[in-house]
């Protein structure tokens, strides 16, 4: 891009660009047919990336990561009713938005997330309706295939998920000899769109996103261009999104608009070049204007161009042009187009902070779609946008998972402490994000982190009730059947009532709510209310919503899961067969793993969880994922045991069960190791910027006087992390003689506490008093996760600072 390279500053930032001189081999990830597993290593798989000539040797059959890429959720219909649109300025059916989204590096996006809670999990897809997963670069690969977290979500919620092929500027390491290997011909076919096609076929995304920005072509090689493009849609079904940046010339000459230059990229006489266009970020009025007129003398819809906005840099403090493209009172002139909306994550200093940017990003300053009205030029999408909802078909059920979380919950009890993040176990975000109407004090609405009935999150209620409150939350298309269920999964702090109704409206009258009271609770747990819909049978749902009567100072209500689905909960018969694909030692009593089984045999599946079982009788979550296949990317040993059973199974659409499909995973003799060693630690504080926890776990004594961990707090402790319950036989404390310091130093007092969990209580496993020497060591039999020591007496001497060298923690 001219004022950019803009496409290319993302492909910098988004894919570490490197400068090889030679094009390296794809690592792509894809995989097997599960009726053709590939032997591998259990290494972590990773979405496919390819330059035009590596891509020809690419075989699902034959790559290993091919299954781990594949996205089994179809796109689903959408609906938008203009009598529910939440902002009265925003128009439905005109203009969309392609949101051109970097997730991660090209060479670096893991298939099924990772253990990173901190995640751009993209919640706001009523408003979108192409996502470009963006990347590419010189250094790394051209092409990049989205993977399938993204997909899954983006098809839940009807929205096309495009693969991104760059061409990266010469200044930038492009080569213009990589285009012509795109174009090149055999015979009567185009090989590389041969391989675009079966890519978008096999992983099941919808289309390219075609980025050529490298200079040193001519009109023959645009023509070229344009006629493998028209071949690859031939292929069907895909489609291709063009960039205004080559023109029929062939040169790189950026119009910020559809002109003669570049129209035949998007329609030549009756050949349709590509399904849209992205227009470069110079436009204004003027030029959408005569872009909208010039799309509809060629027979194509002014709806196919978007007008792009570069927000990579300063996100909602973006200046645009917005009435060029979304005139008040007026038919929108074109779509819209959005470069790198995850600013809102990238710029974001925890995850409250990137839920309020990306709440200011789309639903406005205010936090409410309806009310747009703020003094910056930056409006949010509801303003201009309505909703769109893929809620359409049954069942519906929702238990307001964000795709992310610190923990992991099944039918409300935690079954993992690890933290996570996994697109394709998003739920439907609620269409009105928030939408709370009420005569008097408005209660907030907010995804909760610290709960949930299934999942990492819940929806949360809270705030003086002092009137009623009408929270809408989804716009739907749901017939109610004869026996149609409306399941509500609720919590309050303590039993009573809940003040709470199930609120329903129809599309016979869409605006007007039915409500049905949801009663008092008898816990303070997680509890049921399954309501019958019979008595409305024959008319269709609308909206559902929740809303508040009665008053209460500090109200505080939780909701775990909303369903809508016909006579009882469905579950699925069990997978089959699961097997270990491979196996990769990640250290001392750990392996990640790949595993594979296949579908049950009835039962409609909304994903699989993946468990191992524990000693104790109980279960801890591994993952989860809609695919027949699944990455786990750590199963330790627990103590010495000698194999470890885990179980798959299937959830079905409507939340139910099914019994569990095992498979073995087998441990060799266990071998003794420092279990602390390069484990994340943290401690109460730190005498300067160089004495950090880490040093005291780095496995060093010899680096100097500064390769300790010190501190002069009141309270004196370093606590590590040993990433799931070990079986420890003994801790080893290196004190400041070891490191090379005066013996006066050594610490006195102190002692090792230990814990299962971060919400366990701590027990003392070692106490140690009177001690002088260099070196202690400690012999225990105990099994803990997170280990502490802390100091009681710090030296021999009046001296305040703790000094510890190395704090190691032996087992297997």
């Amino acid at each position: 891009m001219r004022r950019l390279p803009r496409l290319l500053a993302a492909a910098l930032s988004a894919a570490l660009l490197g400068l090889a001189a030679t094009p390296v081999a794809s690592a792509s990830g894809s995989a097997a047919a599960p009726d053709n597993v590939v032997a591998t290593a259990g290494d972590q798989p990773y979405a496919s990336y390819w330059y035009p000539n590596t891509i020809l040797d690419w075989d699902p059959a034959t790559d290993p990561d091919a299954r781990f890429n594949r996205s089994r959720v179809p796109l689903k219909p959408r609906v938008s009713d203009p009598a529910l649109k939440a902002n009265a300025n925003a128009r439905a059916g005109e203009g969309e938005v392609a949101s051109l989204v970097s997730f991660a590096p090209t060479s670096n996006n893991p298939s099924q997330g990772s253990p990173d809670p901190r995640y751009y999990a993209f919640g706001h897809w009523q408003y979108v309706d192409k996502l470009v997963f963006w990347g590419g670069s010189a250094g790394e690969g051209l092409i990049l295939a989205p993977n399938p977290t993204v997909i899954d979500a983006a098809h839940r919620n009807g929205v096309k998920v495009y693969g991104t092929v760059f061409f990266p500027p010469t200044a930038y390491g492009g080569q213009i000899q990589w285009v012509r290997d795109f174009v090149r011909k055999s015979g009567t076919r185009y090989p590389v769109a041969d391989k675009l096609a079966q890519a978008a076929r096999y992983y099941g995304f919808d289309g390219w996103f075609i980025n050529q920005e490298t200079a040193g072509g001519d009109s023959t090689l645009a023509t070229e261009m344009r006629d493998t493009l028209r071949y690859a849609r031939s292929l069907g079904p895909v489609e291709f999104m063009w960039y205004d940046a080559m023109t029929e010339s062939g040169a790189v000459s950026w119009q910020d608009a559809l002109t003669t230059a570049n129209d035949a990229f998007l329609q030549e006489g009756s050949q349709r070049t590509s399904d849209s266009m992205f227009l470069d970020f110079g436009w204004g009025a003027s030029a959408l204007d005569s872009s909208r007129s010039l799309a509809r003398s060629l027979g194509r819809s002014e709806y196919e161009l978007f007008a792009g906005v570069d927000t990579e840099a300063n996100g909602y403090n973006t200046s645009a042009p917005w009435s060029a493209v979304f005139p008040d009172g007026r038919p929108h002139t074109t779509s819209l187009g959005l470069y790198r909306p995850e600013w809102t994550h990238n710029s974001s200093t925890d995850r409250a902070d990137s839920y309020a940017r990306e709440a200011r990003y789309w639903d406005g300053a205010n936090g409410d779609p309806s009310d747009t009205t703020t003094t910056s030029s930056w409006k949010g999408l509801a303003h201009y946008v309505a909703e769109s909802s893929p809620v359409t078909a049954k069942p519906f059920v929702t238990s307001f998972d964000a795709g992310q979380g610190d923990f992991y919950h099944s039918g409300g009890t935690r079954v993992s402490t690890t933290g996570w993040n996994n697109l394709s176990l998003q739920d439907v975000p609620p269409t009105y994000r928030w939408l709370v109407r009420s005569t008097g004090t408005k209660l907030k609405a907010s995804y909760d982190f610290t709960d949930a009935y299934e999942g990492g999150s819940a929806l949360r209620l809270t705030g003086a009730l002092d009137a009623v409150n009408t929270v809408r939350l989804y716009q739907t298309r749901l017939p109610v059947a004869a026996d149609t269920r409306l399941s509500v999964v609720l919590k309050t702090p303590a039993a009573g009532p809940t003040r709470l109704k199930a609120a329903v409206s129809f599309t016979d009258s869409p605006t007007a709510f039915t409500t049905l009271d949801l009663g008092s609770t008898t816990t303070a747990g997680w509890e049921r209310r399954t309501l019958d819909l019979s008595p409305y049978a024959g008319r269709t749902i609308a909206q559902l919503g929740l809303q508040t009567t009665g008053t209460a100072a500090s109200y505080d209500i939780k909701v775990g899961q909303l369903g809508v689905y016909d006579g009882s909960v469905d579950a699925t018969a069990a997978p089959g067969a699961p097997t270990v694909l491979g196996s990769t030692d990640t250290g001392a009593g750990s392996r990640s793993l790949r595993l594979a089984w296949t579908a049950p045999a009835t039962g409609d599946v909304h994903h699989y969880e993946v468990y191992r079982r524990d000693a104790g009788g109980g279960r801890t979550f591994l993952g989860a994922t809609p695919n027949d296949s699944y990455f786990v990317p750590r199963l330790d040993r627990a103590g010495t045991e000698t194999s470890t059973t885990l179980d798959v199974e299937a959830v079905s659409t409507e939340w139910g069960r099914s019994p569990a499909a095992s498979t073995t995973v087998t441990w060799s003799a266990p071998t003794e190791t420092n279990l602390a060693l390069n484990r994340p630690a943290t401690a109460s504080g730190q005498c300067n910027s160089s004495e950090t926890p880490a040093k005291a776990v780095n496995g060093s004594v010899s680096g100097g006087t500064t390769d300790k961990w010190c501190t002069l707090t009141t309270d004196k402790w370093l606590e590590v992390d040993l990433g799931s319950p070990r079986a420890l036989n003994r801790f080893v404390v290196k004190h400041a003689a070891a490191g090379g310091e005066s013996a006066t130093w050594n610490t006195r007092d102190f002692r090792v506490e230990v814990r299962d969990s971060a919400s366990a209580a701590w027990t003392t496993a070692v106490t140690a008093a009177g001690n002088t020497a260099a070196t202690t060591t400690h012999p225990v039999a105990v099994t803990a996760r997170y280990v502490r020591l802390v100091v009681t007496r710090p030296t021999q001497t009046t001296d305040p600072a703790a000094r510890i060298y190395e704090f190691e923690a032996w087992g297997s």
